[in-house]
């Protein structure tokens, strides 16, 4: 059973990431486009929306009474804003940039740690650390170039 805060939390979240997927939707469908960080845009939200999908997950556990996912859950919380802005600077061209997606990359490894342990149980728990990895190894491309 769903409670009036895990709905709010929900709806509100949405809210933030509807005009952003729109946005990247949008740039994406049009041909003569050219996002300069359209693959690490890509990424950013590949996490956002398989951290979403993992962290109900958590959420439905922790409910239940079943804590073992308690960092998990916390790792995804404090990955999820991170990149959503990532992807917004992604698709600004950020001027800090670079310097935002250093800290990303230890947020994503974060998350992506407490997922990895949960992963032989937890296929929303696995593909959520798996897309963090993918984040990480995009990020690590920027930062070189």
């Amino acid at each position: 059973m769903t409670s009036r805060r895990e709905v709010l939390a929900g709806a509100a979240l949405a809210g933030l990431l509807v005009p952003l997927a729109t946005r990247a939707k949008a740039a994406a469908e049009h041909h003569d486009h050219n996002v300069r960080h359209q693959a690490l845009i890509d990424v950013a939200l590949k996490c956002v929306g398989v951290g979403d999908v993992c962290l109900a997950h958590c959420v439905e556990y922790l409910g239940r009474g079943e804590t073992s996912l308690k960092d998990c859950m916390v790792s995804v919380i404090e990955m999820l804003p991170m990149c959503t802005v990532l992807a917004r600077y992604a698709a600004l061209d950020a001027r800090r940039l670079k310097e935002f997606t250093e800290v990303c990359i230890s947020v994503c490894d974060d998350c992506a740690k407490k997922c990895e342990r949960h992963a032989a149980d937890h296929e929303p728990c696995k593909i959520c650390g798996e897309a963090c990895r993918e984040c990480i190894e995009v990020c690590k491309v920027l930062i070189t170039a």
